[in-house]
């Protein structure tokens, strides 16, 4: 038996999950972005608890693929961006046409009636939380960040990051820094 599961969509998600269906005794085999496959039938009784806890975690299950989708989509994009071990080796299209197995027009227009927003700008929103991350805690370079994050030269990324963020990587990480000698958080 296959449940998908809306908003789980970080390794972090998949761990909680993993924990209550241990707790609850329920046997499975895999946990993916999204979804869990379960050996057999879950009892009413302890579907009805596993519901309760997943909501309490901002979780919820869907009966319909068709609606989890946007948030396997949004997890598939989050794994890209935050926890690949560097360079994309194919593009978004192509990857989430692989992973999810439907034609990226379809998910295209799936995810946009659903989130508001393109699959493409969500992925740059993404990019950017990124940079930021590298920029401050991990003190990376912007030439380095642009190479890990497949931007096309440094001049495309903080183009992009000037317009998302409103400052320049620079000014960000300076404006950071300040911020946490100022609150004295260094």
């Amino acid at each position: 038996m296959r449940l998908y599961i809306q908003n789980m969509s970080c390794s972090r998600c998949k761990i909680l999950v993993e924990e209550e269906l241990e707790k609850l005794g329920i046997s499975h085999t895999t946990i993916g972005l999204g979804q869990i496959e379960i050996h057999g039938e879950v009892p009413g009784e302890k579907r009805k608890v596993l519901e309760g806890k997943l909501d309490r975690m901002g979780m919820k299950v869907i009966e319909d693929k068709k609606n989890i989708l946007p948030s396997l989509i949004k997890g598939t994009l989050i794994e890209m961006v935050h926890y690949s071990d560097g360079q994309m080796k194919k593009t978004i299209s192509a990857h989430l046409q692989s992973r999810l197995g439907y034609d990226y027009h379809y998910l295209s227009t799936l995810f946009a009636q659903s989130e508001g927003e393109t699959i493409e700008h969500f992925f740059l929103r993404q990019k950017i939380e990124k940079v930021k991350e590298l920029l401050v805690y991990e003190g990376q370079s912007i030439k380095e960040i642009a190479f890990k994050l497949n931007y096309s030269s440094i001049a495309h990324l903080s183009g992009q990051f000037k317009k998302m963020t409103g400052l320049t990587p620079t000014r960000y990480r300076q404006l950071v820094k300040l911020h946490q000698v100022s609150s004295g958080n260094v």
